[in-house]
Order: structure tokens, then sequence, then C-alpha cells
């Protein structure tokens, strides 16, 4: 069997038990069949078994069964939040439905990506190695060079690939749309026990990290802004603090570096910073530079 159709079978799986919590092989067996999920073939306990097998060594979803025979994920929080298991999940997913719909290729529109990927193979590689790199690089507006670092962790955010690496006296983040080569070196390196790229990034929004202090910033999304905040929220911190009949104030602590202001400008008027006053003058004089542009 082709792998492309073994994963839409894993990937079917999943989400049935996502969407419908619990089930009887039975009822997967059913749905499996009207879903033509083996072009109307159906779930033996055998192949269902495998699947549950690879799909623990895939995704690290462990399906389990109760007194009842009901078949349930027995840890979803395995597929939340920022996850790789969740954006394995999601990728696959997407591919499969799109798969499957090659005559409406012309109705699904999708965001370009930029240059870059074609360096994920080798960072993977050295990643996993524990191999440092050599990379050929060129911010914009800067004159290009050869840097030789260890490559820790890569980061998707805003359509881009971003590499968190360690140059041997400092953390530092590279864009994989900037890099004009990746070479594999043979010097090796070890992660340290104590470092953790979740933690490293966890202060805050997006992929730029400097000495921003920490901050307790009070939003206030009017209209709709607060639903889109309550289904995806800014930073694993927001917490909602009240409600009112044209406005909802969610709290945050992070850092508020370029990433995340930007962030809060992009939605126009439907976000308002309420505290802390100093990051609310800064985005008060943002603003002022904006408008002179159109003056």
């Amino acid at each position: 069997m082709k792998p492309a159709i073994i994963f839409h079978q894993y990937i079917w799986l999943i989400n049935m038990l996502r969407q419908y919590r619990r089930m009887t092989l039975e009822e997967l067996n059913q749905r499996w069949i009207a879903d033509e999920v083996a072009e109307g073939n159906p779930l033996s306990r055998s192949s269902f078994n495998r699947h549950r097998d690879a799909i623990l060594d895939m995704f690290g979803v462990i399906i389990d069964c109760d007194s009842r025979y009901h078949y349930f994920i027995s840890n979803p929080e395995v597929l939340d939040d920022d996850s790789l298991e969740r954006w394995m999940l999601s990728t696959l997913t997407v591919g499969s439905v799109l798969s499957d719909s090659a005559a409406l290729k012309e109705r699904i529109i999708l965001e370009n990506v930029p240059a870059g990927e074609e360096f994920l193979q080798t960072i993977i590689r050295a990643i996993k190695a524990g191999r440092r790199i050599l990379l050929g690089y060129q911010r914009f507006g800067a004159e290009a060079y050869e840097k030789i670092v260890s490559p820790y962790a890569l980061k998707l955010f805003h359509q881009r690939w971003y590499l968190l690496s360690f140059t041997g006296r400092h953390y530092a983040i590279y864009s994989l749309d900037r890099m004009l080569s990746v070479t594999l070196t043979d010097e090796s390196f070890t992660l340290p026990d104590d470092f953790s790229p979740q933690q490293y990034f966890s202060e805050y929004f997006g992929v730029l990290t400097d000495e921003t202090p920490m901050t307790h910033i009070v939003l206030r999304a009017y209209g709709n802004m607060a639903n889109y905040l309550r289904t995806l929220p800014l930073h694993t911190s927001q917490r909602e603090v009240a409600q009112k009949d044209d406005y909802v104030d969610f709290s945050l602590d992070l850092r508020p570096t370029s990433d995340f202001i930007g962030e809060i400008l992009s939605h126009d008027a439907a976000l308002e910073v309420m505290e802390p006053l100093t990051l609310r003058q800064q985005l008060q004089r943002r603003i002022k530079d904006m408008c002179q542009r159109y003056l």
C-alpha cells in the first residue's frame, strides 16, 4: 500500500476519534465504509490494531479502549497548542484533503511560502545527528557571510521557517529564506540537558528574542476581535479578565518585542493596549510615525 494512502487512514482514525470522542470498532467500521477510506473495504480488527501502533509511533497519540469496548484518545493534550504532533497532523490532514480535491485546485487558494525549505532536510539531519552546520547567510541590506553554528531547533512563524542556533557565545535566530547555503560539518555538539526550545520561546510572541523585560499586558478587544482571540490566543498566558457589551479585556504575560507590537498594530482599531502605560505610549509613537507617512 502506498504511504500516502496509509497516512490518509491514520489521519482519518485520529480525526474521527477527536470528533466523536468514543467509538466502538463497529461504529468506526461503519463510518470507515461510508467514507470509502479503503475503497469501501471494511476495517478489520487486525488492521485497526496495526494502525493504532503506527499512530502511537508517528504522532505519540494513544488510542485506548474502555471497559465498554469504546476506543478513545487517552492523551489528547499531545495534539494541543503548538506541538510538532499537532502541526504534523494538521499538515497531513490538509494534504490528504487537497489530494482528494484535485479537481477543485482552481478554487483552493493557498498562501505563498518563501524560499528556504530546501535547507530543511539538511538542518533536521544536523539536529538529529548533533552536527554543527556551516551557514551561508545574507541579512536584508547587508553583506553575505558564513558562520558555523549549532542547530538547536526550528520554528515556523508567519509562513517562514526560523532556526534557533548557538554560535558558541550566544543564541541566534536565522531565517531560512535568507540562507544561501547549508553544509553539514564534522563538528559535533550536544544540546544542554537543561535547555528547552519551548521554554526559550515561551516568554515571547514570534521569533524575535531580546532583553525586553517581562510585562503584564491588558488588551481590549472590540467587536468580533474578542472571538478571534478566544479561538486563537496570541500567547499561552492569555486570560480573559473582563467582559462588557462592546469589548472584552484579555491579560498576557510576555516580553513585548517588535513581533508582538507588529501583531497588535496589524489588527488596527480592533485591539487597544490598556496596560502598561509604557507600552501604550510606545504604540502611540508608532502610530504617530505611521500617520506622518500619509501627510
